[in-house]
């Protein structure tokens, strides 16, 4: 990983333009290898020009007004290097010799995308989105810093070269797993769509890069396993009031954050004169209607009275994800449950094992599940491998029956 940053100044003649003798004289500043020319608004005499000192030969009035020109050129262009890397600005060929000739640079960086997008995402995203929003730019930041030695870019400086870098970054500095890593450059991605959307740069980098996550099969709890928590029973109120959320998440569905926000005005009579859950799931705000299984009805009237959900007006009383998930660990150990168990198990139960092992219809569980597309609630299907077992006896049944009736 390249942490320091080169810079240098050459000057040379621009042969091609050579008229009556003389060739315009220019500055190459480089920066990390990049080059950006500077006409000085001079012409020398080729034949009086040092190529390997970069100055005038001879004693004479004319070298010497030249050679001192270009110290002192020299010595600007290297201030605003200096300037610029101690305020911990962007820096640049270009930059440098915009600054130069007192040009205005008015690019966007990915600070302003950045800052653009943090107020923008306010009303629109979840607070744990955000959150992950904020975990990205943390990292976009320190890669600048680790890799060129700045805490900021243009935005058309980005290239593939760009992305895969910061991929090799995550993956090697940070030590992070690929499916993380991916879910960083999509952040990323996202930011960049936006800023080419709004047309802050004239071409999308990630257009030729393409995110490859490894595929991982949901982790949900058998009958036997969600049977052996209900059954047990906590002395400790805080871990009963934890197994009863499960539960209910394992009865409806439900993410944390949409059984955190449930209030009594979400229970309503529906078309079938029972009790349903008219709610919008807290990720995407889709609407989700759930008629309330038996056991998830019991947990709802246990804690219409409890003092915390009644002073919150919530169905449940609160507790923050972290925690809840500390506690469920502490559950899967009591009842000996070698998974990994953390709320969004439940999830994953309430979609193979309470809905789609007992034959109700995808389409269906789709809808309870809040899926804007079908192709999302596949991927639980895919997993029940005891579903795919009794519909296959089923259909060897069906076949046997009709081959002893010809």
């Amino acid at each position: 990983m390249k942490t320091t940053q080169t810079f240098s100044v050459l000057f040379w003649l621009k042969q091609s333009s050579i008229k009556n003798g003389k060739a315009p004289l220019y500055a190459r500043i480089t920066v990390n290898g990049k080059r950006a020319e500077l006409s000085l608004k001079r012409k020398v005499l080729i034949s009086e020009w040092d190529s390997n000192k970069s100055r005038l030969k001879g004693l004479g009035d004319e070298p010497k007004l030249i050679n001192e020109f270009l110290k002192q050129v020299n010595v600007d262009l290297f201030e605003i290097y200096q300037n610029l890397k101690r305020e911990g600005k962007l820096i640049s060929s270009s930059i440098i010799k915009s600054q130069y000739l007192g040009e205005n640079d008015s690019r966007q960086a990915l600070t302003d995308i950045i800052d653009y997008h943090k107020i923008h995402m306010k009303s629109t995203l979840r607070w744990g989105t955000q959150k992950n929003y904020f975990t990205t730019h943390k990292y976009i930041f320190k890669f600048l810093k680790l890799k060129y030695a700045i805490t900021d870019m243009y935005l058309s400086e980005l290239n593939y070269q760009f992305i895969i870098d910061f991929e090799r970054f995550l993956k090697v500095q940070e030590n992070m797993s690929n499916n993380t890593v991916m879910k960083h450059i999509e952040r990323l991605r996202k930011l960049v769509s936006l800023a080419f959307k709004m047309e802050w740069i004239d071409k999308d980098p990630f257009i030729k890069f393409e995110a490859k996550y490894d595929k991982k099969e949901r982790c949900f709890l058998t009958a036997e396993e969600l049977e052996a928590i209900e059954n047990k029973s906590f002395d400790i109120t805080r871990l009963q009031q934890i197994k009863d959320l499960f539960v209910f998440a394992c009865y409806t569905g439900l993410s944390y954050g949409d059984v955190m926000q449930l209030t009594p005005n979400d229970l309503c009579l529906g078309i079938d004169g029972k009790l349903w859950i008219h709610s919008k799931r807290e990720k995407t705000n889709v609407p989700i209607k759930i008629p309330l299984l038996q056991k998830a009805l019991e947990l709802i009237e246990k804690y219409e009275t409890y003092p915390e959900s009644v002073s919150n007006q919530t169905i449940f009383p609160g507790i923050s994800n972290q925690k809840l998930n500390s506690y469920l660990k502490e559950i899967a150990d009591v009842c000996r449950i070698k998974k990994n168990l953390t709320f969004h198990v439940a999830r994953h139960t309430f979609a193979t094992t309470v809905t789609l092992s007992n034959g109700v219809p995808i389409e269906t569980v789709s809808k309870l599940l809040g899926h804007t597309k079908l192709s999302t609630t596949q991927i639980y299907a895919r997993v029940v491998e005891s579903k795919i077992s009794e519909d296959m006896g089923s259909l060897h049944q069906k076949l046997e029956k009709r081959t002893a009736e010809i």
